[in-house]
């Protein structure tokens, strides 16, 4: 098939070096850079359903920057700005150093993973199991829940922001000659949007494994899958697989 359009569902590169704009340059291609989902804060009474009092926790564990923007958008809206005791515990460095947008940052209060992973953020946690954690999430999230139960730690999981899926009509759907997904949410959207998809020749580009077990459950081909060592980002997987279309 002659790909000539290509959809990206997520934002614009920020930078005009952006590897896609080089795909761009380099095989004639179109790139449309358009998010099928968005995300959203819960609202107050919804929040209030779960029967979760932010004050009655003394720290809270952050997974990702979008948790941090949505707790505390949340804690406005509920007037429940968090104690300036209160302990953060985050999955990165680069995450715990965003927490300055909205708290005073002090070390002694603000703590990371050395290596960004679950299990190794258990054990920083495990340091201070006396106090009583709160993990803001979405309302569909990855399960870090086991990895600090097997650390013999009590963690709370409180929703606190969602996706929903942008709407895309299946006549622009279908415009397209490729389709590149990042997430299992992006293809939920697409299958909202139009019930009746049919791929036919249309190609599907993705990343990650869950993104691909998504695929694969709502029967769709999948043409170009990343990451692979070879193929680290999803740019150097279009690039090989148009380069693979000469």
């Amino acid at each position: 098939m002659d790909i000539k359009n290509i959809l990206v569902s997520q934002p614009s590169p920020s930078s005009e070096k952006s590897p896609y704009y080089d795909i761009q340059r380099k095989f004639g291609v179109t790139l449309t850079f358009k998010p099928f989902i968005r995300i959203e804060s819960l609202s107050p009474k919804e929040f209030r359903a779960q029967k979760i009092n932010i004050a009655n926790f003394t720290a809270i564990v952050f997974t990702s920057k979008t948790a941090i923007d949505h707790f505390f958008k949340l804690a406005e809206a509920l007037r429940a700005k968090p104690d300036e005791n209160m302990q953060y515990f985050c999955l990165t460095e680069t995450i715990a150093l965003y927490l300055q947008k909205f708290i005073v940052y002090r070390k002694r209060k603000v703590h990371h993973s050395k290596v960004g992973k679950i299990d190794d953020l258990a054990l920083v946690m495990k340091k201070h199991n006396t106090e009583k954690f709160l993990m803001p999430v979405a309302d569909i999230h990855k399960e870090e829940i086991p990895a600090f139960t097997k650390a013999k730690i009590k963690v709370t999981p409180a929703t606190m922001y969602r996706t929903v899926s942008v709407e895309l009509s299946p006549e622009e759907i279908a415009s397209y000659d490729m389709l590149v997904f990042f997430t299992p949410s992006g293809i939920q959207s697409l299958f909202e949007n139009n019930p009746d998809y049919q791929q036919g020749e249309q190609c599907i580009g993705l990343f990650g494994p869950q993104t691909a077990k998504a695929a694969e459950e709502h029967g769709l081909r999948i043409d170009a899958k990343g990451p692979t060592p070879e193929l680290p980002s999803m740019a150097s997987v279009l690039q090989k697989f148009l380069n693979d279309q000469k």
